[in-house]
């Protein structure tokens, strides 16, 4: 009553026709929401459902981050083979796809219709920033084509050298009691360590993924200390290296490091865009956070994978060691050289093989733009997130007979034969791939060649892996190898 002899009887009934209005935009809204969910499931009731805990919980608590987790991926790929339809909660299906065929679409995608699922990818928004793993677009686009020359087989043969010097390193700190190299654990690799255990914790709580419940909780809060441990370590070098380059000048700069390999920091700082932009610190710090998760857990899970499995297969272990002592054959120094790294094909088997049955990334996901058509002529809509399990498909019996069994000789040339591209893709593949894949697989030919050249790898028996799949694959207490020097052939 107040309202209406304030503003008169006009006034009551612009405000009465506005409220009416507001309301059926609403319902519009909708009607038009759940019009489209209806269509969406008619579209999803096509592809496989498992056993779920009840229409409410769907398959929530299911998926889990342990062995016993795995082992339900290998059940799930067995009996349904091509991918399966899960339920997060009664609005959020969840595509998982785990054979070639039914990846090829999204995989091969462009960019722009198949980018990255922001749900999850978020979490990681606060530690990584807006690096070429979570940016989109035309965003995304610029930074692949600034960073893709920072990865070129002209830069990469300069790293051969880091490569052996640091596995040189890694051999004294394994045996030496007087080097002190791992009494101290880096903070900075502490703090990332511990981001990729509460991110994934955090995908599992539901209540977590509200972004201020987020905030009040412990892991939220411990969350937040680890993303400042690592902005500031990133920050104080990008900004250490910047007066340098400013100081000297990009001209000099390059004179000084003619002939000499630069890390990766330096090739941010003086990457430039066709219209000669060069990226902000911002960018930067947040290339450089992306690539020391990226690049370092990642290629440390598929090193120590690989090792353990030689350990296990002491056959394979030998006859890579054969290879590679008839390679260094006669000569003064015990190094790998760039060119050595396309003569060790046995080696190079053995590797891509762990990296199957072991891969350092588990998954990867996706959130279409548009509706996909797979090619039993079922239809992935618009909108619906796909875990596209690399894991899965790794271990799929349709393209990998007796998938559990450790066999380098299935990447033999005659064995690969017809084989789908995509039923191997620890890197991913397609516009999305890893662009630092040649980077990783010359860094573990060249770790691995020298280990096994001056070790015997053996299985500590007392102590035997639980896997642990978390952004990386893990194990729960550590894989644990004993290591005998070998004596040097003469």
């Amino acid at each position: 009553m107040a309202v209406t002899w304030a503003l008169g009887p006009l006034g009551a009934v612009a405000i009465g026709t506005l409220l009416l209005a507001l309301l059926l935009g609403w319902l519009w809204d909708t009607v038009v929401t759940i019009t489209r969910f209806r269509a969406t499931c008619h579209q999803l009731r096509r592809f496989p459902r498992p056993p779920w805990r009840s229409w409410l919980l769907g398959h929530t608590g299911l998926g889990k981050s342990t062995e016993e987790g795995l082992q339900h991926v290998d059940e799930l790929v067995a009996q349904y083979r091509h991918g399966c339809l899960w339920w997060i909660s009664p609005w959020m299906p969840i595509l998982c796809l785990f054979h070639p065929d039914t990846l090829r679409p999204l995989l091969l995608a462009s960019a722009f219709i198949a980018p990255k699922d922001q749900l999850f990818y978020g979490f990681l928004k606060p530690w990584l920033g807006d690096g070429l793993l979570l940016s989109c677009g035309q965003k995304w686009a610029r930074h692949r084509r600034l960073l893709t020359p920072a990865f070129h087989w002209d830069v990469l043969k300069s790293y051969v050298g880091v490569f052996n010097q640091s596995t040189h390193v890694m051999h004294k700190c394994i045996f030496s009691h007087e080097s002190h190299c791992q009494e101290q654990p880096s903070e900075y690799i502490k703090a990332i360590l511990e981001l990729s255990t509460l991110v994934v914790r955090r995908h599992h709580r539901l209540l977590h993924h509200s972004t201020w419940l987020y905030r009040l909780s412990a892991d939220g809060r411990r969350f937040a200390r680890a993303c400042a441990t690592v902005h500031s370590f990133t920050a104080t070098v990008v900004q250490r290296r910047r007066q340098a380059l400013d100081r000297l000048g990009r001209q000099a700069w390059l004179e000084s490091h003619r002939g000499q390999s630069m890390d990766f920091i330096d090739l941010l700082l003086l990457a430039k865009d066709e219209d000669g932009n060069t990226l902000s610190d911002e960018d930067i710090s947040a290339e450089a956070d992306t690539f020391m998760f990226e690049g370092h857990d990642t290629t440390a899970s598929g090193l120590a994978w690989l090792l353990y499995n030689l350990a296990c297969h002491p056959h394979y272990q030998e006859r890579c060691r054969q290879e590679v002592r008839e390679l260094l054959k006669g000569r003064d120094v015990e190094e790998i050289k760039w060119e050595d790294l396309s003569h060790l094909p046995f080696t190079t088997m053995c590797i891509k093989e762990s990296l199957r049955l072991h891969p350092p990334v588990t998954a990867v996901s996706r959130r279409c733009t548009k509706d996909i058509a797979l090619h039993d002529g079922r239809v992935i809509p618009k909108g619906i997130i796909c875990l596209m399990s690399i894991y899965g498909t790794h271990h799929n019996p349709d393209m990998w007979p007796d998938p559990q069994v450790y066999n380098p000789l299935r990447f033999s040339p005659e064995n690969s034969k017809g084989r789908s591209p995509l039923a191997f893709i620890p890197f991913s593949a397609g516009p999305r791939n890893c662009i630092g894949q040649s980077f990783a697989m010359a860094e573990l030919k060249v770790v691995a060649a020298l280990t096994v050249a001056r070790f015997a790898i053996r299985l500590d028996a007392g102590r035997p892996p639980r896997r642990k799949p978390e952004l990386i694959l893990r194990t729960e207490d550590g894989l644990w190898l004993l290591l005998e020097p070998l004596p040097k052939v003469a």
